[in-house]
């Protein structure tokens, strides 16, 4: 089986040269081609002999992804791209243009297994995990089509990151390489709805990124009836490995918030979430849920009512700018879901 080129590091691409029986800095001018400049074949490094580019396609396959569709969005401008992976299957990724820079949504995975009831993403289960390459290449891909840099990504797209975790880490270190697009991990955020083993493995890793806690629920039986992880790992639980990636890294960490009517918007909830955002440090991100046909939650008039009692209680609080919603872009509601008759 051919190796996976794009999700070696410099270091590990230089070894493979050497067994080549090439110079070491070969192995570095072949990396800055795949995630520098993003190259899509082994053709266009042009400062790549012949005869090696060759057997770099007998040793190596290089991943990219087909663009299958985009649609735009009418209100916003936000773009969602359906992509085909090298083995058939879909993921959709989401451009989204901000002052600050161009903003990626990625996806970790084909499907997800988590089974939150507001999420369209894990409707169809989980197919498998995305290689390093395969999410690097969404967002090399959306680079390239767009003639322009991203300098923010967000790892919120389909699937659970930390239930994908040794791929995820390899993609963070080739993301924010120096050698590569060398994009800051202050400029990355990474999601999870809770796997506790996980959230306290990547704390160790003392990064700068922001990791971003799918709460949805300040209590822990209304949050197991939203999210079956939560009998998996109770809330305490959860809230510890917060505190624990707070004192390993010194970054604030960030309770993602769908509000959903009669389910988690009444004022005991925003007394609770406030309650467990001080403790901690936390931000707070608020979202109207989305709308998804499968499921049965409907958006909570009650937002802002919601959010001036978090800044009552001096909570950090922000509501999301939802973008891309037009187009199914929004938070959960990106799908595993083909083309035929549904785009």
């Amino acid at each position: 089986m051919k190796k996976d080129i794009r999700s070696l590091t410099v270091e590990e691409l230089k070894k493979e040269l050497t067994e080549m029986g090439e110079k070491p800095f070969r192995g570095s001018q072949i990396y800055e081609w795949l995630h520098a400049r993003t190259a899509c074949s082994f053709d266009e490094m042009s400062n790549i002999s012949t005869a090696l580019r060759q057997r770099l396609r007998e040793r190596f396959m290089l991943v990219t992804l087909e663009e299958v569709s985009v649609q735009v969005s009418k209100v916003d401008g936000t773009k969602k791209f359906l992509f085909r992976l090298p083995d058939g299957n879909v993921v959709e990724s989401v451009l989204m243009r901000y002052h600050h820079g161009n903003s990626v949504c990625i996806s970790s995975q084909v499907g997800c297994r988590m089974g939150c009831r507001f999420c369209a993403s894990t409707l169809d289960g989980l197919e498998r995990s995305l290689l390093p390459s395969e999410m690097l290449e969404q967002i090399y891909a959306i680079s390239r089509l767009i003639e322009e840099r991203v300098s923010h990504v967000v790892v919120m797209g389909m699937g659970e990151p930390l239930d994908n975790y040794d791929n995820l880490l390899r993609f963070l270190t080739l993301l924010t390489d120096e050698k590569g697009l060398h994009i800051s991990q202050r400029n990355i955020t990474v999601s999870t709805c809770g796997l506790v083993p996980e959230m306290k493995r990547l704390a160790n890793e003392k990064l700068q990124i922001t990791l971003a806690l799918s709460l949805h629920a300040a209590f822990q039986e209304k949050r197991e009836r939203i999210m079956p992880v939560a009998r998996r790992y109770c809330l305490d639980e959860v809230m510890e490995a917060c505190a624990y990636y707070y004192g390993q890294t010194g970054r604030r960490m960030t309770f993602e918030y769908s509000l959903a009517r009669g389910v988690n918007d009444t004022d005991e909830d925003a007394k609770e979430l406030a309650r467990l955002a001080r403790r901690l440090h936390c931000h707070v991100n608020l979202i109207a849920v989305n709308p998804v046909r499968e499921c049965s939650f409907a958006e909570s008039g009650r937002v802002q009512s919601f959010r001036k009692m978090l800044e009552e209680k001096k909570v950090n609080v922000t509501v999301r700018r939802e973008m891309g919603r037009d187009i199914d872009g929004a938070c959960g509601q990106l799908r595993r879901r083909h083309t035929e008759g549904k785009l």
